[in-house]
Order: structure tokens, then C-alpha cells, then sequence
């Protein structure tokens, strides 16, 4: 495995530790100092490895000097990092990516058996399929691939749960007054049929509903688990554009604090305004890939017009990868700016941290999609 040592503040793995878990950081580390003690966390861990359990994993912009690690891939991939000490992550750590040559031969390094090697390999190559760690996603994810880690790895709240919930079922409600008409509902209100859709794609009281959507088998419920996709990020979006018009006006006030040249100025004055663009245009493309779906779902709930909404679902899960790295990506830019900006704090940093900020978010930004291009 590769070491590496903490080094910038916020590209450390001590800046992960403070951040925790976010749309492209899963921090077991710090679930173990929080939660590691809880019966959960020893009954249903996450990865069965001790020393997995305790890393780090994150979605990784692959650079010029990945590429021998993973040939013809382009985008994002999968990292791992292993902390030299949990307890101080200052320290360093050693990291892989999954799907690098020798992965497997390391990962089994980790377990202490045959069967945990297995498992935790493909949980790996799990989390690899998906395009951020967004938590309501994530254990969706895992559910439908046999994982069911304790709810202490998913940083959704009971309150954000239940506000999601809600959004689904004003959403969804027409369809479902479509699906049962003519059946006797019973205890399937609205509410309950959510509930129900939201914990499992196969439940046989969403019988109606399948044949509503005329799919079959895999088809089906890969187009609802990308059906709850496109819900959770038309949710996640509704309260991140707020967010994102602060960034973006901050971004417009950003100062160097320290004595550099005219050349840097000008950079980072470019920099922001070229951010502030492509911000506006990453928000763009997601509400017209939210648009592909709000229009299939008004031809189904409005004209009747099944094929319509059957012809989406069945596209629908590669433009759930799509989206989902692409509002990842302005989801990790809202929250690492507050984090490295907290609301009233001087927008104001030295050169080195402020040109690494704007080339990350620029590179994270321009980032041709993994999934497109594999």
C-alpha cells in the first residue's frame, strides 16, 4: 500500500477527522470513536476487518500518476486509507485504490479469514459502483446487495429521514392513487405504501404498482432503486441550492491574506469567476437530468402514459450514476466551504491553501463522468 502522510490542513487525514463523513468521505474512524463501544457497532459492523473498519474510504479524482494503478479508467475511483493510528490521524496512513492492480492480495492482508476477505471484498467492489457516499443512498445500496451494517455508519438523522419520507410521499402520492385504483387499499395509505417503497423494492403489496410501471425482475428493481435516487437528489438539491448561491457569492469576496504576485492575484481572481460559471452550469445540468424525470412522471400521472415513465426507469440507472457524481461533487464544494469558511468568519486565507482550494473544486468541477467513460 501506498503511505502517505497528513500534510495541508485541509487535504490532511486530520481534516477528515474533523469533517467526518460526507458525499465523498466515508469516515469509519470516526464512527469507531464515536459509536465503537455501542453493541451495534461490534454485532453489525461494517467492514468485518478490525483495521478496515477503523479507515478511511473516499471517492478519489484519479490524477496523471494513478493511471498505472488503473488502466483506461478515468474519473473517480474508490481509495482506501488505512490510519497508522486511529487515534491520531495527524500521523498518516497507507491507502489503495480498489480495483488497482494487487488490490485483492492487500485486502486479504487485512482479513483474518477466508470468508471476511470475501465478504469485505465485495463490499468494496460494492461501494465502488456507487457515485458518492450520500447515506440514504448508501444503505439503500447495501441492503440491496445483502449488507446491513448498523445504522450508526449512516449520518442521516431520525428528523432528516422523516422529512425525506414526507417529500416521497407528496411526490409519489398520484402515482400511487393511479397504481391502486381498483384495488382495495386496506391499510395502504399513502404514507404507508412510502414507507414500504422507501425499506424494499420487492414487497408483494407494491404488486400493483410493478404492473402499473410493466417491469420485470432485475429491470424493475433497478429502476426503483434509481427511481428513489432521482427523488433523494431532487430532495438534497431543493435544500442545497441555498447553500450554493452563499458559496457562490463568496466566492466573489475571496482574498489572498498573504504578499504574493500581480500573476497570483490574477489567477485566483479568474479562478473564482470561472468557479462561480461552472457552478451555476453543474447546477444546470442536474435540474435538466431531474427534468428527464419530472417530465416522464407528469406523462404517467397526467396523460396515462406508461411507456413513457417505463422507458425512464429502464435508462434511469446510468443517469443515476450521472447525477449522482455530479451532485456529489457540488454537495462536497457547500460543505467543504463552510467547513474551511464558517458563516461570518473573514473570507480570507494564505495563497497555498487558497490556490489548492480553487484547483480542487475547478478539477472536481471539470471531471469527465467515470461512468460515461468506462
Amino acid at each position: 500500500m501506498k503511505q502517505k502522510q497528513a500534510h495541508k490542513p485541509y487535504r490532511s487525514l486530520v481534516a477528515l477527522n474533523k469533517t467526518g463523513s460526507t458525499t465523498r468521505v466515508l469516515n469509519l474512524a470516526m464512527v469507531a470513536r464515536t459509536y465503537g463501544t455501542t453493541p451495534e457497532h461490534s454485532a453489525q459492523p461494517f467492514f468485518k476487518s478490525l483495521l478496515l473498519n477503523r479507515g478511511i474510504v473516499l471517492k478519489h479524482r484519479l490524477r496523471a500518476d494513478d493511471a498505472p494503478l488503473l488502466s483506461g479508467r478515468t474519473g473517480t475511483a474508490t481509495k482506501v486509507i488505512i490510519p497508522f493510528d486511529p487515534k491520531n490521524l495527524g500521523a498518516g496512513g497507507a491507502s489503495f485504490l480498489v480495483g488497482e492492480k494487487g488490490w485483492f492480495d492487500l485486502v486479504e492482508e487485512l482479513s483474518d479469514s477466508d470468508e471476511n476477505f470475501a465478504r469485505d471484498r465485495s463490499l468494496l467492489e460494492c461501494l465502488d459502483g456507487l457515485p458518492s457516499f450520500d447515506p440514504f443512498l448508501l444503505r439503500e445500496h447495501l441492503r440491496r446487495s445483502g449488507f446491513r451494517p448498523a445504522d450508526c455508519y449512516f449520518a442521516i438523522s431520525a428528523h432528516d429521514r422523516e422529512r425525506m419520507r414526507r417529500f416521497v410521499e407528496v411526490e409519489i402520492g398520484r402515482l400511487i392513487d393511479l397504481a391502486y385504483q381498483g384495488h382495495r387499499i386496506g391499510d395502504r395509505s399513502s404514507g404507508k405504501l412510502v414507507e414500504i417503497l422507501l425499506a424494499s423494492d420487492t414487497d408483494e403489496r407494491l404488486e400493483p404498482l410493478r404492473l402499473t410501471l410493466r417491469l420485470e425482475g432485475d429491470a424493475y428493481r433497478e429502476g426503483i432503486f434509481s427511481w428513489k435516487g432521482f427523488l433523494y437528489y431532487k430532495w438534497v438539491l431543493s435544500d442545497l441550492m441555498v447553500a450554493l448561491k452563499q458559496v457562490i457569492a463568496e466566492l466573489g469576496q475571496l482574498e489572498v491574506s498573504d504578499s504574493v504576485s500581480t500573476e497570483v492575484r490574477t489567477f485566483v481572481a479568474q479562478s473564482r469567476s470561472r468557479l462561480q460559471r461552472t457552478i451555476h452550469r453543474r447546477v444546470r445540468d442536474v435540474g435538466l437530468t431531474l427534468q428527464t424525470y419530472d417530465d416522464a412522471f407528469a406523462k404517467l400521472t397526467g396523460n396515462g402514459d406508461g411507456m413513457a415513465f417505463r422507458e425512464f426507469l429502464l435508462a434511469s440507472p446510468a443517469m443515476f450514476l450521472e447525477l449522482g457524481e455530479r451532485v456529489g461533487m457540488i454537495s462536497h464544494i457547500a460543505s467543504f466551504w463552510r467547513y474551511r469558511f464558517p458563516t461570518g468568519t473573514p473570507l480570507r486565507a494564505g495563497a497555498e491553501d487558497i490556490l489548492d482550494l480553487l484547483q480542487d473544486f475547478e478539477t472536481g468541477l471539470a471531471q469527465p463522468s467515470l461512468y460515461l467513460a468506462a
